[in-house]
């Protein structure tokens, strides 16, 4: 779109000009979750959960974390646990970080009686390595669940 300027030059000469109205270039709004969810998207087709060797899923809102293992071929979900669960947090409720670390304890006792020795892809859904998250990856590192 354009607007027509006109300019009177001497002698009564009229000269029209096109006016462009100016370009900025932004950022798009949400662009880093964009491009997380996108990377997510093509991680999953690339490393798909067996039964014998499942994909780790986790989600991890301000409040609460979730795990889950997933065989993606049989597609169903082999283990499920999150910080909600009162086995996991406890009848005098605690601190969701120990609640993360209770989660992945459970996942290593869930990996041995699944007889799974390894994870094939460790899914963070593009999340940060953030204080419940970490807590929740020590017990699962030590016992070399984690693919590095």
């Amino acid at each position: 779109m354009y607007c027509i300027l006109s300019v009177f030059l001497r002698a009564g000469v009229v000269v029209h000009r096109r006016v462009y109205p100016r370009i900025e270039a932004t950022a798009r709004h949400g662009a880093r979750k964009e491009n997380a969810k996108v990377r997510n998207r093509r991680h999953q087709k690339k490393f798909n959960g067996t039964a014998t060797k499942p994909r780790l899923s986790v989600f991890c809102s301000n409040r609460q974390l979730y795990a889950m293992l997933v065989d993606d071929h049989g597609k169903r979900m082999l283990f499920y646990a999150s910080t909600l669960q009162e086995a996991i947090c406890g009848d005098p409720s605690c601190s969701t970080v120990e609640a993360a670390r209770r989660v992945g304890e459970e996942l290593v006792k869930a990996c041995k009686e699944l007889e799974v020795s390894e994870v094939s892809c460790y899914d963070r859904n593009g999340f940060a390595r953030g204080e419940k998250m970490m807590a929740f990856e020590d017990p699962i590192a030590q016992h070399g669940f984690l693919p590095r």
